[in-house]
């Protein structure tokens, strides 16, 4: 094809795209608006099915949770790939260490910031269907620790406190309690992954039936596939620098 020809169907496809996008944004309901079946279904499978506060929470623990126990999974995936293709091309060395030089003024609020990060994870993944949050923004928030340990400190404290095979048991448990939920409440006579238990009160966290369960789980898995994946990525530069200096010897 020649230049031209790819410029008339680069307007051509562009034009169509602006068009569909003209159409759907003409659709759409006026700014503030309630009035959406989804939205009124969500919200009433919330407050008057689950007692879950949090609306969103309800969605994706509940109403969704076969789309979001894949989504787990594909988490899981990305996590297990990366530490395969890495430690596949480096020798583990377990003593290996780097001290970053930071002033002591870093290394004070860095490591005295952990706690209080550690704190404001687990409140949030354990508030997630009562107020905004839930177990993927707490497991990130969780997994920040980890890296506060390593820019604040040495490389050998941060992998003291992410051993790897904690955190792939970590992983690996937070993962799979979705579809044990699941095969629990097919074995109750329930759909697969149903919310069984009594709902409790609304605003509670002893509230919304199963939904604590599967939030839990996520920001256990969230928070270890975040920590595994940055630690394979350092992992990786360390051995990629010891073999540079290896090179220049």
């Amino acid at each position: 094809m020649t230049r031209a020809g790819r410029v008339v169907l680069l307007v051509l496809g562009l034009g169509g795209l602006l068009a569909l996008l003209a159409i759907a944004a003409a659709d759409l309901p006026a700014f503030g608006s309630v009035h959406s079946a989804y939205a009124a279904f969500a919200r009433h499978a919330a407050y008057a099915d689950r007692h879950a506060a949090n609306s969103v929470a309800a969605v994706v623990f509940d109403v969704r949770g076969l789309d979001t126990m894949i989504e787990e999974f594909i988490l899981f995936a990305a996590a297990t790939a990366t530490a395969l293709l890495l430690r596949s091309t480096r020798e583990e060395d377990a003593e290996r260490a780097e001290d970053h030089g930071e002033g002591d003024a870093l290394k004070l609020f860095g490591i005295g910031g952990v706690g209080a990060v550690v704190v404001l994870g687990l409140y949030v993944v354990a508030h997630g269907y009562v107020s905004p949050g839930g177990g993927f923004q707490g497991g990130v928030v969780l997994a920040t620790a980890a890296a506060l340990v390593f820019l604040a400190g040495t490389y050998r404290a941060f992998r003291r406190v992410t051993p790897q095979s904690l955190l792939e048991g970590a992983e690996s448990l937070g993962v799979l309690a979705w579809p044990a939920l699941g095969v629990g409440t097919l074995a109750s006579g329930s759909a697969f992954l149903a919310n069984v238990l009594p709902p409790g009160s609304i605003g509670s966290l002893a509230s919304a039936g199963t939904i604590p369960l599967l939030n839990a789980a996520t920001g256990l898995a969230v928070a270890s596939a975040f920590t595994l994946i940055g630690v394979e990525f350092l992992e990786e530069l360390f051995a990629e620098r010891a073999r540079g200096e290896e090179g220049r010897s």
